[in-house]
């Protein structure tokens, strides 16, 4: 074989390797912003109908305590099988071992079954405890709403594992529309709860908010059929690889099984780094606040909720966008790995960083600025909320960027440093909280996390140095461009938003809404054309960009 014809076959690798990467992170990444878009615009008519704002913020309040420690409890019960099985499918269908495949997933769904039900009975059982030290009224109303949460736990953990397998193929268009599935299952059910409860019976609060958080099983009872619906169709296909399985490697039950937790562990840690850095802040936000403020237990209880509830749920939005791109990347390394392709493995960790800063940086950053519009759409005006807003968007950058290195890490064998910085990085959260609380008041919670997670993606990029010898100085030139070309962006957002408040009134949200529409839309087309103009969306994206670009007849 010529010189000349590996280097093609070469190319067309490195060529199909991204465009996985961007067709799969499009599908991940689409289904997830449908999905958080949904999270996110449910809760106007959810507020609304709960009663006047102050009684929406304490149902949201309430409704955050019982999701947070939720949240651990998912990724608990579902041990971090689902990336784990992704990681492990991928390896052996690349090695064509397709027998060993279906045996981890068959071990994977025995497993998340016993999972699930012991981490829903955990849940129910220890929910007065967890009321009793978070930031909420009443302890029994929290205990209600974080039992309610625990029924969800029965079924996600297979409908992840599912999910996990399919993806392990290279497939994501069914996890991407599983996801949105679930949503939206959820999102109608809890809000005709709430129109039930609180409209047309004129019930308790708490009842309503027990009724949306229910929603969760809902909703993954609709994704779970599907997702059974999609490997039922691609029945044929799974048993075609089977029999042409090359069954050169035997691996007995136990050993799938212990390959299964070891792998499982670390991501279950890591994919609840997010999780445990807003648990400190459930757990210490109101013994801090009322020793350095001068705040009732309302107040506190109603900041929390606008720092914790309100501003997260829309910063998911852009979040999401990195658990995309995470999502994507696990199999593609398990698979460059397997072929012990190292050249292309640090080829890869460089597309997905740069892809990250290509649509986080205007995501994020463009939701700071119209950050007063949009808290406005989605609350109604505050000042606090959209400072608190404003900071939460900064933020977001530090926690996609911490969830993308943290799954790419693991993916590329490198779990203990992963651990490693992210426990430093915890260790950094919980010592910063009392004094930046202390300075910042509720701001601080904000400033310590970001400082935790600054310190925990600096340690985990100098691991990806030592490993993979990045070229740094190519990488950050090529971000320093999306940046400047973000600025850009943002002044002109900054100030067509500025220019409009001339004649339409900040508080009113209809007006609100327009603003942030036309204000937003010209941002991004700008952001467009700039990234189309000095081809930095060709390079990240492929040859279809370019093909755009010239549509665009932009030269």
């Amino acid at each position: 074989m010529s010189n000349d014809t590996i280097n093609e076959n070469k190319k067309i690798d490195e060529k199909s390797s991204r465009d996985k990467m961007v067709s799969g992170s499009a599908w991940m990444t689409g289904g997830s912003i449908l999905s958080r878009l949904l999270g996110a615009l449910y809760i106007i008519p959810w507020m609304a109908w709960m009663g006047t704002q102050d009684v929406a913020t304490s149902a949201n309040a309430l409704y955050m305590v019982g999701y947070t420690p939720y949240a651990l409890f998912l990724y608990i019960a579902t041990a971090g099988v689902p990336s784990a099985i992704a990681k492990q499918v991928s390896y052996y269908n690349a090695l064509g071992e397709y027998q060993v495949s279906r045996d981890i997933y068959k071990k994977g769904l025995q497993l998340m079954a016993v999972t699930g039900i012991v981490s829903a009975a955990v849940m129910y059982l220890i929910a007065p405890f967890i009321a009793a030290n978070s930031p909420t009224a009443s302890v029994s109303d929290g205990t209600q709403v974080i039992r309610s949460l625990s029924w969800a736990l029965l079924i996600i953990p297979c409908m992840s594992v599912t999910r996990g397998f399919i993806q392990g193929h290279n497939t994501m268009a069914p996890s991407a529309i599983s996801q949105f599935i679930e949503q939206l299952g959820r999102v109608i059910f809890m809000l005709a709860a709430v129109y039930i409860i609180r409209i047309v019976m004129n019930g308790e609060v708490v009842d309503a908010v027990s009724a949306s958080t229910f929603g969760a099983f809902i909703g993954a009872l609709f994704s779970i059929l599907y997702l059974l619906y999609i490997i039922w169709r691609k029945k044929p296909e799974l048993d075609f690889h089977v029999a042409n399985s090359k069954n050169k490697i035997q691996v007995s039950t136990n050993d799938i099984l212990k390959s299964i937790i070891k792998t499982a562990i670390p991501f279950t840690i890591i994919a609840s780094g997010i999780t445990l850095f807003q648990l400190i802040d459930q757990f210490t936000f109101a013994p801090i606040m009322n020793r350095v403020g001068e705040m009732t237990a309302k107040q506190i209880e109603n900041n929390y909720a606008v720092a914790a509830g309100n501003a997260n749920k829309l910063i998911m939005i852009v979040i999401s966008l990195a658990s995309s791109m995470a999502i994507t990347s696990v199999p593609l390394i398990a698979e460059l790995l397997a072929k012990d392709k190292m050249k292309d493995v640090r080829n890869q960790l460089s597309d997905s960083i740069q892809l990250f800063f290509f649509i986080m940086l205007p995501a994020a950053i463009g939701m700071a600025v119209v950050s007063k519009p949009l808290y406005t759409v989605f609350y109604g005006y505050s000042a606090f909320g959209t400072n608190i807003l404003q900071l939460s968007s900064y933020m977001s950058i530090f926690l996609g960027l911490f969830v993308l290195l943290g799954s790419t890490l693991q993916a590329a064998n490198q779990t203990k440093p992963a651990l490693t910085a992210m426990v430093i990085g915890l260790v950094v959260k919980l010592v910063t909280q009392f004094p930046l609380l202390y300075l910042f008041h509720t701001y601080g919670m904000l400033v310590s996390n970001i400082v935790g997670f600054g310190v925990t993606i600096y340690l985990m990029l100098r691991t990806i140095y030592k490993m993979t010898h990045l070229d740094f100085n190519r990488l950050f030139r090529r971000i320093l461009l999306m940046v400047l070309i973000t600025s850009a962006m943002a002044l002109i957002v900054f100030l067509i938003q500025k220019g409009m408040y001339q004649f339409i009134d900040s508080k009113d949200r209809m007006g609100s809404l327009i603003n942030m529409g036309v204000s937003a839309t010209v941002g991004g087309i700008f952001y467009l054309y700039a990234t189309l103009k000095v081809r930095l969306a060709d390079r990240l994206l492929g040859s279809r960009v370019a093909g755009l670009r010239r549509k665009l007849r932009i030269k």
